[in-house]
């Protein structure tokens, strides 16, 4: 087995490398807690991706509500304000053809201070819990989220989908992180903050974003790509992360805070739009039948699969770090990989939550 304290230091070395340009000073409304602010996560994008955050309004704006295939009647035209008008039963249909590759699905490029210009691509989510414990949620949206290719054969490729919902939760206590969460896939991993390599700033802790998946990992490289429920015959499915783009959600980003009493949002700054954040149904495409071209079965697994739900259905106030998914909770204690056959394993350093 490779050695994860080499892992780990080869980790903490790559903050060695040149820092990127000087950030743009990050605009807050009054209220959010400094602490939120001050180790809120800088995420690295994989150079080679082409499908980069998106604006939120600009992927409602080639959106269609749709029940089963069939255009249903809905606020036009959608925006953020009267999203939640919608069913659950919605799915945000792409007007497009997504396989025709259309420029808006391929989001926004941030520029060398790490801001996706004209574009809100950030959601921050704050779950006071009291007598000093906060949980902050960083929620980032793609507009397409690519699958990857089984063992690299290009027939194999499952698990694209319109609408991609991404995030980072950091748990404090008395304004000092504790741990931090990166999702990825249908689960993730928790690590303890302390051992997360850190931005330049030695504060702000780095996840690196997944070529087209966009799963979020605390280390740089190859990690296994885990599906529910479904063992490969044969070869793997990789996610691959790098230290290539800077992307700083904070400079594109709402501001909110969620009571888990009342299961609601409330914007920090008037005028925010809200009401996306309680749609209840999905932010893509419904999985296309069999029926349909573009459509292809993959040992029981779809090329195109359904559009997720959004930030409301990510357990805001959850128990522990993780959330409650059936999964034993892990808080890690160094920094490994994503592999399959260690995701039970207790290192050195490690609590078991749950």
């Amino acid at each position: 087995m490779v050695g994860f304290g080499a892992i780990a230091a080869v980790a903490f070395a790559a903050t060695a490398l040149a820092a990127p340009t000087k950030q743009n000073k990050r605009q807050a409304p009054e209220g959010v807690p400094d602490y939120v602010l001050k180790y809120a996560p800088i995420v690295y994008l994989h150079s080679q991706d082409p499908y980069l955050p998106s604006d939120f309004q600009t992927h409602l704006s080639h959106s269609s509500p749709k029940v089963n295939f069939n255009t249903v009647s809905g606020p036009s035209p959608l925006n953020l304000d009267n999203l939640s008008e919608l069913g659950s039963d919605v799915y945000l249909t792409s007007n497009d053809d997504v396989t025709t590759n259309p420029d808006w699905i391929k989001g926004i490029r941030p520029d060398s201070s790490g801001k996706t210009n004209d574009g809100i691509t950030t959601a921050v989510v704050v779950n006071d819990k009291g007598n000093g414990n906060v949980d902050a949620f960083y929620f980032y949206f793609y507009t397409y989220n690519w699958g990857g290719l089984v063992a690299g054969i290009k027939d194999l490729n499952f698990g694209n989908h319109v609408g991609d919902w991404e995030h980072n939760m950091i748990r404090f206590s008395n304004g000092a992180p504790q741990s931090v969460w990166y999702s990825q896939h249908a689960n993730g991993q928790a690590f303890k903050y302390s051992v997360t390599e850190k931005h330049s700033d030695s504060l702000r802790p780095i996840a690196y974003s997944a070529n087209g998946s966009h799963a979020h990992y605390a280390i740089g490289g190859t990690h296994d790509h885990t599906i529910p429920n479904f063992n490969l015959p044969f070869g793997v499915l990789e996610d691959k992360t790098e230290r290539g783009i800077l992307y700083d959600p904070l400079l594109a980003a709402y501001y909110y805070k969620f009571d888990a009493a009342s299961n609601t949002f409330s914007a920090y700054e008037e005028g925010t739009p809200t009401a996306y954040l309680d749609f209840a149904g999905r932010w893509g495409d419904q999985e296309y039948p069999t029926s349909d071209p573009r459509q292809v079965k993959v040992f029981g697994q779809a090329k195109f699969s359904s559009g997720p739900t959004g930030p409301r259905d990510k357990q805001l106030n959850r128990a522990n770090v993780c959330p409650d998914n059936g999964n034993e909770c892990i808080l890690r204690g160094i920094l490994v990989p994503r592999r399959v056959e260690d995701d039970s394993t207790i290192f050195e350093g490690d609590e078991v939550l749950r």
